[in-house]
């Protein structure tokens, strides 16, 4: 069975190993022994920012899921909160068993918990398997989003 937890600083090697391993992780993340200081520095505002949450899905003491959860007052929409899912990976020899899954439906849980009325997600769109996954799950590409690189 699935749990789901607030990761800690001493999961951050599986978490980055996760990010890693995928053809897009591979270059953009430095899965490394030591870790670059970078990813504890972003923990530690992950974690002390109540806005923002990185869970972990564990099967027993296994790490074998992950994504960040942030929570954004907006003036439009009447004042509303949204939900924004980021990082969401699921460890390679757990795919396509549900986790992900498991993963998007807890984290729309907790978007209701704390009253959001939207929930949102990017994904890059080489995912073409993520896209799909994600609109069998009820979203939707209603919107246009751009990026730019500093």
């Amino acid at each position: 069975m699935v749990k789901f937890r607030m990761a800690t600083a001493k999961d951050l090697n599986e978490i980055v190993q996760m990010l890693a391993d995928d053809e897009l992780g591979r270059t953009r993340e430095r899965y490394e022994n030591p870790l670059p200081e970078s990813y504890l520095k972003a923990f530690e505002s992950i974690d002390s920012d109540l806005n923002n949450e990185l869970i972990v899905a564990c099967l027993g003491e296994e790490i074998v899921g992950v994504q960040q959860i942030t929570f954004t007052p907006y003036i439009t929409h009447q004042g509303g909160w949204r939900a924004t899912i980021e990082g969401v990976r699921t460890a390679s020899t757990e795919r396509g068993k549900g986790i992900g899954t498991k993963l998007i439906l807890w984290a729309i849980e907790r978007a209701k918990e704390r009253d959001c009325h939207i929930i949102q997600l990017t994904t890059d769109k080489k995912r073409e398997e993520a896209l799909h996954f994600y609109e069998r799950l009820g979203f939707k590409a209603t919107h246009e989003g751009l990026k730019m690189k500093l």
